[in-house]
């Protein structure tokens, strides 16, 4: 038998223990927590205690059964009092009975410890100053392994164990404190358990990623999921704060999830090291009710709208280039507005410079990151002032602020996004093409089979580090679009029945163009794969 019950009338431990009376258990423990007069230093008068009911039930009766399977005991139960409580009034008690007493007595302390460490119950002390605070009762649990048996045992093998008679402050182990968030009135006790409820899954933990997964895990967002296939590298942490030196060449994913969870042990961290494509998106994102996008790519992106459309879970978008950025909200509810509302046809990876390309200072994904946090607690919350059909854009350099209204678009109807049905088509037609990435060992190979060789990068790049070939006519990335394109230009036009290998730093850039002057109908048009910084050999100059 278990029960655990919250209750607004004093507690009658007789019979609370009458419930646990079972012919077959020789022990029984038990634990009654009372009101004090005083908490560090300052003289109480009262107390007041406040639960989110739906969850502390459903918490109190895991915690009970959890119990029960781990001790092997018979019986347990748990009530706690909620509402105005006087000094010496009985706060919770808690009771376990088992065929030994050894069994009781360990069950009984898991229990309160476990009651006062997980559960959504607040407390408000009153006190003689005239001053009063709501404290997480979960301030005065100590784990559950700290002691073998409760701190009073008799020899008929009842155990009786109290607030007020146990570890001294000192002793009690450091858990986190929301008061502040809490001292809010649009938070408060209620709004805490509703964070505590929140299911979040943040896609890249990287510059914007960072600040959001800090930000809800300090709030105490109840699950934190972790999608990142990374590795550190040196040139993240002049943004990506959250590591450390040391940790370069380790998972991304794993390192910020120890991070976390030494921030915040109540917080529940999953981690997927992995990176989100259409063969693992919607498995991933299932599970949880938000998405935060930190990718920096737009497939991910597109990918990522797609997915939240289709599964009716809202996603929060963000992107920043060099100074600015921009933030949005999809909701993925009848009427509003998605990704492709503004951009019907994602823009493809690599036609627009990344951080390592562009550049980026470290605060211009922090700010950004921040506010995505903000946005998602504000969902969580419920609270006023979110993000609707609109794309919020900011140029920090000049701290200049525009709002720009995103409107539905008029070929979706009210229950369905067809520019996402058309995305899913297209993608099944990009699963059946020809592949656009060619690796070579040198670029001597790549001459020898009739490929031109065209390097997309920037002039500064190049006078850096020139591509180790003899041949290769170097045309930076966005004039190459334009000779596509067909604008005129001083440098000789491409032949659409040539064969061409597209150059840059990683493939990124070069794919994405490959992309492009496929759609422009040069059929021969390739990209290196993985960039110059892939080939296995140079050729001498």
């Amino acid at each position: 038998m278990k029960t655990f019950r919250l209750c607004n009338e004093p507690l009658d431990p007789l019979a609370l223990r009458h419930e646990l009376t079972d012919p077959a258990c020789g022990g029984y423990a038990a634990f009654e927590g009372w009101v004090r007069d005083h908490n560090e230093g300052q003289r109480v008068t009262r107390l007041e205690y406040e639960a989110f009911a739906p969850l502390a039930l459903q918490e109190g009766d895991r915690v009970l059964s959890e119990a029960i399977e781990r001790f092997g005991i018979e019986h347990a139960a748990c009530v706690h009092r909620v509402g105005d409580l006087a000094i010496g009034d009985m706060a919770v008690w808690v009771g376990a009975s088992a065929r030994h007493r050894h069994e009781a007595f360990l069950a009984c302390r898991y229990i309160i410890d476990e009651v006062k460490h997980r559960l959504p119950i607040w407390k408000k002390e009153h006190y003689e100053s005239g001053h009063s605070g709501w404290v997480n009762c979960e301030r005065c649990a100590e784990p559950a392994h700290a002691h073998a048996e409760p701190a009073h045992a008799h020899e008929h093998g009842r155990a009786y164990a109290h607030d007020h008679a146990v570890a001294h402050a000192h002793a009690r182990p450091l858990v986190p404190d929301y008061s502040r968030q809490m001292a809010l009135k649009e938070v408060g006790p209620a709004g805490q358990a509703r964070l505590r409820a929140g299911r979040i899954l943040v896609v890249g933990a990287g510059g914007l990623g960072v600040p959001v997964l800090t930000y809800l895990a300090g709030a105490g967002v109840g699950r934190l999921g972790i999608v990142d296939g990374d590795r550190l590298e040196p040139s993240n942490l002049h943004r990506q704060t959250l590591y450390a030196l040391d940790d370069v060449g380790q998972p991304k994913a794993e390192l910020a999830a120890a991070r976390l969870r030494a921030l915040n042990p109540d917080v529940d961290v999953r981690v997927h090291p992995v990176r989100l494509d259409a063969s693992n998106g919607a498995a991933l994102i299932e599970p949880y009710a938000l998405v935060i996008d930190c990718t920096d790519n737009f497939s991910s992106k597109f990918l990522l709208n797609d997915l939240c459309v289709r599964l009716g879970k809202p996603v929060i978008f963000s992107s920043i280039y060099q100074y600015e950025g921009q933030l949005q909200v999809v909701r993925s509810a009848p009427g509003t507005a998605c990704l492709r509302c503004i951009w019907p046809e994602a823009t493809r990876d690599g036609l627009v410079g990344n951080c390592a390309e562009a550049g980026v200072l470290g605060p211009i994904p922090g700010v950004f990151g921040s506010l995505q946090a903000l946005e998602a607690l504000k969902i969580l919350l419920d609270l006023p002032g979110q993000l609707g059909d609109e794309l919020l854009m900011i140029d920090l350099s000049t701290v200049t602020i525009s709002r720009i209204r995103a409107r539905r678009a008029a070929a979706c109807s009210a229950g369905a996004c067809v520019r996402a049905a058309a995305a899913a088509r297209e993608a099944e037609a990009a699963r059946a093409a020809p592949a656009l990435e060619l690796s070579f060992t040198t670029l001597a190979t790549a001459l020898e089979e009739g490929f031109e060789l065209i390097d997309v990068r920037e002039p500064h790049e190049v006078a850096q580090a020139a591509a180790p070939a003899a041949r290769v006519r170097h045309i930076p990335l966005q004039q190459l679009l334009r000779i596509a394109r067909g604008e005129p230009q001083e440098r000789q036009p491409l032949e659409c029945s040539a064969k061409y290998l597209l150059l840059c730093a990683t493939g990124r850039r070069s794919l994405g163009a490959a992309q492009e002057l496929r759609a422009r109908g040069f059929k021969s048009a390739y990209s290196l794969h993985g960039g110059i910084a892939a080939l296995s050999a140079r050729l001498p100059a």
